[in-house]
């Protein structure tokens, strides 16, 4: 399962707001594209092999955070079938997106793979630049360390930066243009390239949707094979933006999620 969050990591963190700056101030992003009660769920697999499912949530309330709105959104993703017998999987990557400035003010991650677990909450404070990572007990949840990291100005985590990326408008965006973006996970602050590589019209379980692609540029890694492009992602070319699939060329074979079912949506 790490592998399938590698690959949600290193697309969310396509995101981030760079063209709007200003330390000390929170940005202000015209958000058109999600509301509460959303509920999106996927398919992953190995070709025709269903490996795991996800659950994308926001909750139905608003929930104050340091004195700003948030929404509360949830990523939930499990094993299914004979993986879930051989290596059963339970995680939860989850924040608390500002709904004005559609920035992280905490994010936490529950996993629990196989033998191993991880539980971790981040405080961001984007008005000083700093990320404070809470590591927690394994069973009680109770603090046990914590360290300060400097990140830069309007950073996004894997989950906010999904959902920021909805809020853009791709109609300003032409075939090869670049996007620059920063973001932080696993302690580290990534700097990425998301390249647009076209539009089509892409079959879903939900229907044919006209979609935007989109390519990220990975840090090298021993997961992603080799090539021009090995991760790629389609989001609704309308004014919703839903994510509906993320193809990814592994060493090993290619990851695939595919959305299965959308639920409130905005528009």
């Amino acid at each position: 399962m790490r592998k399938y969050w590698l690959v949600l990591a290193g697309c969310a963190l396509l995101i981030a707001a760079s063209q709007y700056r200003g330390p000390g101030a929170f940005r202000q992003i015209s958000n058109y594209s999600f509301g509460t009660g959303e509920i999106l769920k996927y398919r992953i697999h190995y070709g025709f092999i269903s490996a795991a499912e996800a659950i994308m949530q926001v909750h139905d309330n608003y929930y104050d955070i340091n004195g700003r709105s948030c929404y509360k959104i949830d990523v939930y993703g499990n094993t299914t079938g004979l993986a879930d017998v051989l290596y059963s999987v339970r995680d939860n990557f989850g924040a608390y997106v500002d709904t004005t400035a559609i920035l992280p003010m905490r994010s936490y991650r529950y996993i629990q793979e196989g033998g191993y677990r991880k539980n971790e909450v981040i405080n961001f404070d984007h008005e000083n630049d700093v990320a404070t990572v809470l590591k927690l007990d394994k069973e009680t949840r109770a603090v046990k360390e914590r360290k300060l990291f400097t990140v830069p100005n309007n950073v996004v985590d894997i989950v906010g930066g999904y959902y920021f990326l909805r809020t853009l408008d791709y109609s300003n965006y032409e075939v090869g243009d670049i996007i620059p973006v920063e973001g932080f996970f696993d302690n580290e602050i990534y700097n990425i390239e998301i390249k647009i590589i076209g539009r089509e019209l892409l079959r879903t379980k939900v229907g044919e949707i006209n979609a935007i692609v989109v390519a990220p540029s990975l840090p090298e890694n021993e997961f992603f094979e080799n090539s021009k492009d090995p991760v790629q992602v389609w989001m609704s070319d309308d004014s919703n933006k839903v994510p509906l699939k993320i193809k990814a060329k592994l060493a090993i074979g290619a990851l695939e999620i595919d959305i299965k079912e959308m639920k409130n949506l905005r528009n």
